[in-house]
């Protein structure tokens, strides 16, 4: 494999040290009494993309950085020059808290369990053995910080404990206790120890050798013959340092902090031209409510994306485990909150799947089929107890899935004999998991055969009884332009079927009409909040299945660059105020989409993946069925004798 420099290429470890030592140097930025909260690329505009690809000429390579000062809680962002190994901006940002960083919240757990105060506080309820406690701190958004801890950077906790060393401290909820903690000075502000649960005999373990023995004797399961996969002469796709192609295919994988795995230049060779589709592809926000209102769970609102940064959270994936078959990896490179590099291994999987069937027809006695395989490019996330898996799948036939699977551990909450549980379901004996949802927002800037493109809605609509049509069976397929971001705010509708098609009219195809991809829908779900409520206000994203804004590099997180202690969404509310074109012009389409968690016994103790996903989808983008040309399964490889 090449290792092909590009200007999408994610930070190197060297440059994540260079970074640092021209702040350092320019501002005195070191640890302890600063934090780097960030820093990632600032990604080249395309023009500049397109310059190097034909000519070679390289653009400034340069990086954002959030950092904030401890002592006076103040919170900058930079714009540093690696090139020219300068400070290109130093800006104060008042009012505004960066995302929490991983060492922050591990050194609360730390100060927590150790301080005299809290060890008093649990040996009261009888939890004595600390190192059995775990302390999870979470975010606040603003409406919910005491008035007496405005303008500071604090945290609050819940507490676990695991009945053995070992075991899952998720079955063990200490209802009742929380604390607040001071996360630049790790000061314990209060500790909130507001009522008690009797700890019931729960079954919350899920590692084999701690699932208790008359569980484990009494499965019927049989065990699975071996299932191999295997390519004898490798995979399909070549990888060129970050550059994919397989299959007319061409695309190129980043990683950053915030989004975790990205997507960039895809394009589709046809018969010759090579064709753009989309330029970038992430995540940008991921907000999770829970919807219980009780003492333990008001606060428990995640911005997984703003607040934490999902790359932070990516894990390594193992062959065989997490991917399966002839897998090529993909290292990242981040840092932690002193600015020094550290490497993820195996944080993305690039592999070929089978999908059973293609295409297929059976003629009299000719059949002709063609087997389905498709390019996945993947990345997994833990964040504390819930797990994300991010999986954007390439097809032969010009198809683009995105997929999301949810798994991990629930939130539980004991309660009493007798006591009621109105906003969460029962999974083990007065043990119950509240509701919730996992709202995520995609954001894709889609270039499909060029920048300029219009976003139609796309319905279809019942055509009455009449003369032109005597048995009521016509439909009819209503396509209309957006042309304002108002008219892009767009919301799912099951009855129309409605979808939203990204659409090139500067140019046509073979047939005569214009080129398009379209969005179709799934796993949408409704916010399902009070217009007034303090936690809509900080991701009013989620009232609209769809936004679509005209593409600005400033543009780039739907409820704000600063989500940590938030009020207001100040991202795509605020950009859209404006009301700008969005016609024949460069778009983004911000997709909202997730699961309504309504919680079930099944999901407990380990929850088994709740899967959502979407599709990109050519619509007269190609002349014809682009997959014609797909190469026959070799009859040997489809059917063996025994």
């Amino acid at each position: 494999m090449a290792n092909t420099f590009h200007p999408l290429d994610p930070l190197s470890a060297t440059e994540f040290i260079a970074v640092t030592g021209i702040l350092r140097d320019g501002h005195g930025v070191t640890a302890p009494q600063w934090r780097y909260a960030s820093i990632e690329m600032f990604e080249p505009t395309k023009a500049a993309i397109a310059a190097f690809d034909a000519t070679g000429t390289v653009p400034d390579r340069q990086a954002t950085v959030v950092c904030f000062e401890r002592g006076t809680n103040s919170t900058y962002k930079a714009l540093v020059s690696i090139t020219e190994s300068k400070v290109v901006s130093w800006e104060p940002i008042p009012g505004q808290q960066a995302n929490f960083t991983v060492d922050e919240w591990e050194e609360a757990d730390a100060t927590l369990r150790g301080h005299p105060d809290v060890v008093a506080a649990l040996a009261g309820r009888g939890i004595t053995d600390m190192d059995l406690v775990f302390m999870d701190t979470w975010t606040y958004g603003d409406a919910l910080i005491p008035e007496k801890y405005q303008g500071r950077r604090i945290g609050w906790s819940d507490t676990w404990v695991r009945s053995a060393p070992g075991r899952n401290p998720y079955a063990g909820p200490v209802n009742g206790f929380h604390c607040i903690i001071d996360l630049n000075s790790m000061e314990l502000l209060e500790i909130e120890d507001t009522f008690t649960v009797d700890r019931p005999e729960v079954m919350g373990e899920y590692v084999p050798r701690f699932i208790p023995e008359r569980i484990r004797e009494s499965s019927t399961r049989e065990q699975l013959k071996p299932l191999d996969i295997t390519q004898s002469n490798g995979p399909s796709f070549t990888l060129d340092g970050n550059r994919i192609e397989w299959q007319n295919w061409s695309l190129r994988v980043g990683f950053n902090y915030r989004e975790g795995m990205t997507i960039h230049a895809v394009t589709y060779n046809d018969h010759g031209k090579v064709r753009p589709i989309a330029h970038r592809l992430s995540f940008a926000e991921m907000m999770v409510p829970y919807r219980d209102h009780c003492e333990d769970h008001y606060r428990r609102t995640a911005f997984d994306i703003g607040e934490w940064g999902i790359g932070f959270m990516t894990t390594s994936l193992e062959l065989g485990c997490d991917c399966l078959g002839e897998i090529r990896y993909l290292d990242a490179t981040l840092h932690d909150s002193k600015g020094e590099p550290y490497e993820i291994r195996n944080a993305i999987c690039i592999h070929e799947e089978d999908n059973a069937v293609l295409w297929k027809h059976v003629d009299h006695d000719e059949s002709e089929v063609r087997r389905m395989r498709r390019l996945t490019v993947s990345f997994h996330v833990t964040v504390a107890n819930y797990e994300y898996l991010a999986y954007w799948r390439f097809y032969q036939d010009g198809n683009i899935e995105c997929e999301v699977r949810a798994t991990g551990i629930m939130v539980v909450s004991h309660f009493p004999e007798g006591a009621e549980h109105p906003h969460g379901t029962l999974v083990d004996q007065r043990t119950y998991a509240p509701f919730h949802q996992h709202f995520l927002v995609a954001r894709m800037d889609l270039d499909v055969d060029g920048t300029e493109n219009t976003v139609y809605a796309t319905e279809t609509e019942m055509v009455s009884m009449g003369p032109d049509n005597p048995y009521g069976l016509s439909l009819r397929q209503v396509n209309t332009p957006l042309h304002t971001e108002a008219e892009g705010k767009q919301d799912m509708n099951f009855a129309t079927q409605r979808a939203w098609k990204v659409v090139n009219e500067n140019t046509v195809n073979g047939l005569g009409t214009h080129p398009s991809y379209k969005l179709v829908p799934g796993g949408a779900i409704p916010a399902m909040f009070d217009p007034a409520s303090p936690v809509l206000a900080r991701c009013r994203a989620i009232e609209h299945t769809l936004w679509v804004t005209p593409n600005s590099p400033d543009e780039r997180w739907p409820a704000g660059e600063f989500v940590n202690q938030s009020s207001t969404d100040h991202g795509l509310p605020a950009w859209t105020a404006a009301n700008r074109s969005i016609i024949n012009t460069d778009v983004v389409l911000w997709y909202v989409f997730g699961i309504h968690h309504i919680t079930r016994p099944e999901d407990w103790p380990v929850m088994p993946v709740d899967v959502v996903s979407f599709w990109l989808k050519p619509v007269g983008f190609f002349d014809r069925n682009p997959a014609l040309d797909v190469e026959p399964t070799p009859p040997a490889a489809c059917h063996h004798h025994h």
